[in-house]
C-alpha cells in the first residue's frame, strides 16, 4: 500500500449532487478539498448532446445491447459510465428480494443525466410519524432547510410558478417553458377531476444565470448539456470550484475503507487506483461521504476495526438499514385527439407539467398513507431503438403499411408516471455479502427488499387516477390489469431514488448521524448524499440532497473555523 504524506483538510468521496455541492460551497468559503471519484474525469467535450442515433455505433443501442441491459453507458449514447450492472463491480440480492442498483461512474455521477425534477419537501414531510404513526420523524424541520432550498434554487436555477400548494412549497423560480399539446390535454382532464396540474419544476435555466446561457430546448437533457443550461454537479459546481485553485480531483479512485486512529477519528481513506490496481491512501482531517446512499453505507460497513467491529459509525446497528426507493407505476393511452395534428417541435426539457399530490388532507379515506405526484410524457420525441415496438406489436403487415402505421401513431400517446412515498420498513436494507468481492477485493453489498401493502395500495390508487385522467381526455387504454393481480409497481431501485441507510437523528442509539449529517461517534465524519434521509416523500430527492449538503458544508466550515473538527 502506498501512503500519502499530505494531510488534506477535507476529503470528499463521490462527486454527484451532494459531493458537488459540498465541493463548491467549501471552495467558495476558502477551504481546500480533495474530491475522489470512482469513475473517470469528465470534460464538456465528452457530452453526447445534439446527436441522432445514426451518429453512433449500433444506432445508440450500444455493444451487446448495453442501452437496455445497463452496460457501460446505461443510457442510449449518453455521457455516463455505469448502469445496473458494471463489469467487475457486482452486488447480490437476497433470495426472495428483487432489487436493481444503478451506479454512474463518472465525475458528476447521475446528475449528468437524471430527470432534473426539482421539488421541495413539504412541511409535513419532515414529521410523518407524528401525523400517521408510521416511519420516523426527521430531527430537522422545513424551516431549517428552507434557506438552503433558496440558495440552491438561486444558484442552479429552477423553473416553476407560484401556486400556494402545501404539498408542493413554492420556491425561487425562473419562467417555465410553455405547455405542449399533450400537457394541455392532461391539465384540462385533471381540472375536471378537481386536481391541479402545474408547470414542471426542473433544474433548467430559462434565463442567463451565473454565466450560463438559457436553455435552447434541444430536448436532450439526458446526455448532459454542453451549454451547462441544466444542472449537473460536474459543470455547474465542480468545474467552477476547480477554477478557485482549492479543488483537487482524484478520478478512478475506488474507495475501500476509512482508516481511523486510536481516538476513533478518521485519518485516511484507503482506495484502489483503478488504472493500476494499486491500493493507496489519502490522509485527511475531515471526510465527507457523498458516494450515494448505498455506496456510502458500503464504505462504512467495510470500515471495520477492533474499535468499530460493526463498521464505522455503526454502534447503533443502523448503517444500511431502512433503505428506501420511490414507488413507481405508469400507464399510457392512445389519444385520438392527437391523430393528424400538425407536427411541431415539442422537445423542451423533460417535464413541462406535473401534478402535485392533492390528497394529503383526506389521507385516511384513501386506503393508504402518504401520497404521490404525477409526471407527464408525450410529444414528438427523437425516435430511438425500441420507440415503435408497441406499434409493431399492435399492427400486422410490413413495409409501406407498417411504416404508415408508425407515422400515423407517432406522437399520439400520453404517458403518466407516478412517483410516490415508500414507508421505511425493516425488510428493506443492504449489508455486506459474506462471500462475494469486487474486482479489487472489496466486499460487495447484498440487498434485501420488500414492498408493503402501503405501497401496493398506493399503486392501485395511482392506476385508478391515471385511468380517470387518460379516459377523461379521450384516451384509449390498451393495458388491462387482471382482477386481483399484483398492481404494476416498480422493482426496488428501478426509479434510482435510493435513500436512507445512514439516517440522521437526535439519538445516537437509533441513528448514525446528527441533524447536521455529522457522525454521532465520529465527529470528523459527515455524509452528504441520500443516505441521511429519514423518510422518502413523493418528491424526487436530488433537490433535498443539495440543500442538506449545502447546510452540512456550511456547518462543517464553521466547525473547522472553531477547531472542533
Amino acid at each position: 500500500m502506498q501512503a500519502a504524506t499530505t494531510v488534506h483538510d477535507v476529503v470528499i468521496v463521490g462527486s454527484g449532487a451532494g459531493g458537488g455541492t459540498v465541493t463548491k460551497v467549501l471552495a467558495d468559503l476558502g477551504i481546500s478539498v480533495l474530491l475522489m471519484e470512482a469513475g473517470p474525469m469528465l470534460s464538456m467535450g465528452d457530452l453526447k448532446e445534439h446527436m441522432v442515433p445514426y451518429h453512433v455505433p449500433h444506432r445508440g443501442a450500444g455493444a451487446k445491447g448495453e442501452a437496455y441491459t445497463g452496460g457501460r453507458t446505461g443510457f442510449t449514447y449518453s455521457a455516463t459510465f455505469g448502469g445496473a450492472q458494471i463489469d467487475g463491480e457486482p452486488y447480490t440480492v437476497a433470495p426472495g428480494s428483487d432489487f436493481s442498483w444503478f451506479r454512474s461512474r463518472v465525475l458528476g455521477g447521475r446528475t449528468n443525466h437524471y430527470g432534473r425534477v426539482t421539488l421541495r419537501f413539504a412541511d409535513y414531510d419532515f414529521r410523518p410519524r407524528s401525523i400517521d404513526g408510521l416511519g420516523f420523524d426527521w430531527p430537522i424541520t422545513y424551516e431549517d432547510l428552507a434557506p438552503y432550498y433558496d440558495k440552491a434554487e438561486t444558484f442552479i436555477g429552477v423553473t416553476g410558478t407560484k401556486e400556494n400548494i402545501r404539498s408542493a412549497p413554492d420556491g425561487i423560480f425562473q419562467t417555465p417553458a410553455a405547455l405542449r399539446a399533450h400537457d394541455t390535454l392532461v391539465q384540462r382532464s385533471c381540472a375536471k377531476l378537481g386536481i391541479r396540474a402545474v408547470p414542471g419544476r426542473q433544474a433548467v435555466i430559462t434565463r442567463p444565470t451565473n454565466g450560463r446561457p438559457a436553455c435552447h430546448y434541444c430536448g436532450q437533457c439526458g446526455r448532459g448539456c454542453m451549454t451547462a443550461s441544466n444542472y449537473a454537479a460536474s459543470y455547474v459546481q465542480i468545474f467552477p470550484a476547480m477554477k478557485t485553485g482549492r479543488v483537487q480531483v482524484l478520478p478512478n479512485a475506488m474507495a475501500r475503507e476509512l482508516i481511523t486512529d486510536d481516538s476513533g477519528k478518521v485519518t485516511a481513506v484507503s482506495y484502489v487506483d483503478k488504472a493500476t490496481g494499486t491500493e493507496r491512501q489519502v490522509r485527511c482531517r475531515t471526510v465527507v461521504l457523498a458516494a450515494s446512499a448505498c455506496e456510502s453505507a458500503r464504505l462504512l460497513l467495510n470500515s471495520r476495526s477492533s474499535r468499530h467491529p460493526q463498521g464505522l459509525a455503526n454502534s447503533s446497528g443502523m448503517v444500511g438499514r431502512y433503505l428506501m426507493d420511490t414507488v413507481g407505476s405508469s400507464l399510457s393511452a392512445f389519444v385520438p385527439a392527437l391523430v393528424g395534428m400538425p407536427r411541431y417541435n415539442s422537445d423542451g426539457y423533460s417535464n413541462h407539467l406535473y401534478v402535485p399530490w392533492w390528497g394529503w388532507e383526506k389521507q385516511q379515506a384513501l386506503g393508504f398513507p402518504r401520497g404521490y405526484h404525477i409526471e407527464v410524457g408525450g410529444g414528438y420525441g427523437m425516435p430511438s431503438i425500441g420507440s415503435f415496438n408497441g406499434i409493431v406489436n399492435r399492427h400486422e403487415g410490413y413495409g409501406v403499411k407498417m411504416k404508415q402505421a408508425i407515422r400515423d401513431e407517432y406522437g399520439t400517446s400520453i404517458g403518466l408516471s407516478g412517483r410516490g412515498e415508500m414507508i421505511p420498513n425493516e425488510k428493506s436494507f443492504c449489508e455486506i455479502d459474506p462471500e462475494m468481492k469486487d474486482r479489487w477485493g472489496i466486499p460487495v453489498l447484498r440487498f434485501h427488499w420488500a414492498w408493503s401493502d402501503h405501497e401496493l395500495n398506493q399503486v392501485r390508487h395511482m392506476q385508478e387516477t391515471f385511468r380517470a385522467i387518460l379516459e377523461g381526455l379521450g384516451g384509449r387504454i390498451t393495458q388491462q390489469l387482471a382482477s386481483g393481480a399484483r398492481p404494476p409497481i416498480s422493482r426496488g431501485g428501478a426509479i434510482i431514488h435510493e435513500v436512507g441507510t445512514v439516517r440522521m437523528g437526535n439519538d445516537p442509539k437509533t441513528s448514525p448521524l446528527n441533524k447536521y449529517c455529522q457522525g454521532h461517534e465520529v465527529k470528523n465524519l459527515f455524509v452528504a448524499d441520500g443516505a441521511p434521509f429519514v423518510s422518502n416523500p413523493d418528491k424526487n430527492p436530488t433537490h433535498t440532497i443539495i440543500a442538506l449538503a449545502w447546510r452540512t458544508a456550511e456547518y462543517l466550515a464553521e466547525e473547522m473555523r472553531k477547531g472542533n473538527v
